[in-house]
Formats: C-alpha cells, structure tokens, sequence
C-alpha cells in the first residue's frame, strides 16, 4: 500500500508545530551544549600530570613543615599561601584556560578523564560558592546558579523564528527531492524493475535527507543558530536587572542587526560549511534511518493483523523510532559542531585581529593541539540529550499533527 503525497501546506503546519513543542522542551539542553562546547578547557595529558602532581606535592609539603615548626607554620598558613599552593593554581590556571569568565579551578580532579571541577562564585542571587563537575550536570547548575534558571532558554527566540521555515523546508525539501531522486533513479536504470509511486530506495531516501539538511543550513539554520549562539554565550544573570540593561544581546531581531552593522551580513554566515555538513549528515541518517525502521514496522504489524492495513504508526512507535534514528548522526559529526559553534562565537570586526577558527580543518587542527582530540566531542552528551528526545518529539508531533489534520478533512 502506498502512502498519499502530502500537500506542502501540511508540511508547514505539521513540522511548524513539531519544531515548536520540540524546541519548548529540549532547548536548555541545546544551551548546556553550547556553553560545553564554548569552554575551552586543555584537557592533555600534561595537564594531568601537571595537576595530579601538585596535588599530591600541597599535602606532603604541608605535613612537612607542620612537623618541623608548628608555630610558624600555623602562623604562615594564616597569614598566606604556601608557595606551593600558589604556583599549583597558577600551573593549573595556564593548562585550563576556561573561557567562562569569573570561574576558579577547585582542587579536585579526576585524572583519568582530565576532568576537574570548578568553583563558581555566583552573582547576588543565591549565596554561597557553588562547586560543581564540568559535566552536563554541573554546567547546568552552573548556569542556573550564576545567572538563574530562565538563563538555560537564551537564544530560544532565535531558535522560534527559524523552527518553521527550517521544519516546513526540511519536510517539503525531503519529499520534493526524493520524487526527483527517484524519477531520476527509474530513468538511469532502466533495465531494472522501477518502483511504484510512493516506494523509493533507501539510496534515494539518503540523498534527499542528505540534500534536505544541506538545504535548510543555508537558508535558515546558519543565520538562526549564529543569533542563539551569540545569545548563549552571553554569561548575564536573568535575574540581575542590571546585567539585563548591559547585555549585548537581547532579542533575535536585535542581534541580528548588531551582528549586520559590526560586523558586515556575511557574519550571519559564519560557520556555513560545517554546519552544512553537520545539518546533512543528520537528516541524512535522521530520515534513512526513521523511514526503514518504519516500513518494516509496518510490514510487520500489517502481516500480523488481518485489519485493513495502515501506513501510519502509534504514537509510542514514532516516539521510539524518532529518538533512535536522532542519535545516529550526532555521534558521527560532532567534531562539526564544535567547530560551528567556536567559528559562530567569535567577534570579527573589520580590521581586526585574525581570527582564531578560520576554517574547518584549520579550526579542528587547532583545537585537537591546544585541547586534545577528545575535545572535538566536548558536549556530545548534552547534544544526544537534546537531539534524541528532540527527533522523538519531532516525529511523533509532526505524525500526530498530520494525522489529525487528514481526519478533520482539511487534506
């Protein structure tokens, strides 16, 4: 049985809601990501070893002199640091080199993972020092700790005014390209059995995901994600009204324009190959992997049902095969997404210094030498934390939303 081309109006209003609920629910976790991702942190081997041993030095050196002369000893560690101490820190401080302004590295570190934790001393909400891992977890407490919990939605203004043209061009996109690839397809191999309408290979299915995300980066995604990033990166309380007054950044329009007059429009465009690359290689994988995991699920369902059969699934089944099909292309193209959001972040005036990341494989070299290769996959838990659920939501909405819009008779 074959399924009914859909009119690209549904499109619009099916993925405009999808992209909606989705986004509602899952951008915090984007803003986590982004903010790992930002962090520019070494962790190197050298590093390691540079702050185990200290570490285990601040200790034995302590004991030492606490036997030789308690007196002074207490008396000097009162008054100021051990020498020790403070060359640690500032051995620590040079091999970390956090980007988020205002953090101090705590003491403990986990040397097998080059993980440390670090102290936040956070603004005049909440008291107290905060100290917290540099995970998913502790970013988060992080963000809301310093500058309050709606800070984990900023640049979800920018992420609204692109989720419906970015869903509404990823779904009429997808299914124009792979009639085309498909017409194409029957046209080239002619010796062999061609499909009937509303069948396509899984060759083509790929080429048009894959053209699909090439489409909407262009036209939507680069300008929408450099808006959020810039709004992301931004380390303002929510609740200080005023920090509120002294942000750079305050709503999508606004950054828009200010990125446009200091920096020219092709700054709008920062970062438009490796997200290219990123956005196709996900829907690449993301539509591959939905559409065959649903058509042997309802092969399986209508062999085993002697009802009429169906080409839609259950909500739960487009749930389920949505959050599973999401995390294959994350996995697979992280390295562009940290290099997206390095390129995105950075300031270029005209007639200013040369920029740090300037190139996707220069920017990739750069931060594999400074920060270790691992670092081309900081934030990859957040990214599956947000990207999974997200695509469950997305296609589960999204069928949802069409289904019901085909029984109420508007298609």
């Amino acid at each position: 049985m074959t399924a009914q081309k859909k009119n690209p109006l549904e499109h619009l209003i099916a993925g405009g809601c999808a992209g909606l609920v989705e986004s509602s629910i899952c951008h915090p976790l984007d803003t986590i990501k982004t903010r790992m991702q930002l962090r520019r942190q070494s962790s190197t081997l050298e590093a390691v070893r540079v702050r185990a041993r200290h570490s285990l030095q601040e200790p034995l050196e302590r004991i030492r002199h606490s036997m030789q002369e308690p007196g002074r000893f207490i008396r000097h560690s009162l008054q100021e640091p051990s020498p020790s101490l403070q060359s640690s820190a500032a051995s620590v401080a040079a091999t970390a080199n956090l980007h988020e302004p205002g953090l101090r590295l705590g003491g403990s570190t986990n040397s097998s993972l080059g993980s440390s934790k670090i102290r936040v001393q956070p603004s005049s909400i909440g008291g107290g020092t905060v100290t917290a891992p540099m995970g998913p977890l502790g970013t988060a407490r992080r963000i809301v700790q310093r500058e309050g919990f709606w800070s984990l939605y900023k640049g979800l203004t920018a992420v609204y005014t692109g989720i419906i043209p970015k869903m509404a061009i990823r779904f009429v996109s997808f299914e124009q390209y792979r009639e085309w690839f498909q017409l194409l397809d029957n046209n080239i191999n002619t010796n062999n059995k061609t499909l009937p309408p509303g069948i396509f290979s899984p060759a083509v299915t790929f080429v048009a995901g894959l053209c699909s995300g090439l489409t909407e980066a262009i036209l939507v995604v680069t300008p929408a994600e450099v808006c959020k990033i810039r709004m992301q990166g931004q380390y303002h309380s929510m609740a200080d009204p005023t920090k509120m007054r002294q942000r750079k950044y305050t709503n999508v329009v606004q950054t828009a324009m200010t990125i446009v007059r200091e920096e020219g429009p092709s700054a709008l465009y920062k970062g438009v190959v490796p997200t290219m690359m990123r956005q196709g290689c996900n829907q690449a994988a993301n539509f591959s992997a939905y559409q065959y995991f649903k058509k042997h699920v309802l092969e399986y369902h209508n062999r085993n049902n002697d009802s009429i059969p169906t080409t839609e699934l259950l909500h739960w089944q487009s749930l389920l095969l949505g959050g599973i099909s999401g995390g294959i292309g994350p996995l697979i193209n992280n390295p562009l997404d940290v290099v997206k959001t390095r390129m995105q972040k950075q300031v270029i005036t005209p007639g200013g210094k040369i920029p740090k990341y300037r190139g996707l494989v220069q920017s990739c070299m750069v931060i594999a030498k400074e920060e270790g290769t691992i670092a081309l996959w900081k934030g990859i838990t957040p990214r599956l934390m947000r990207i999974m659920p997200g695509q469950a939501i997305t296609f589960m909405t999204y069928e949802a939303v069409s289904s019901r819009l085909h029984k109420a008779g508007l298609f």
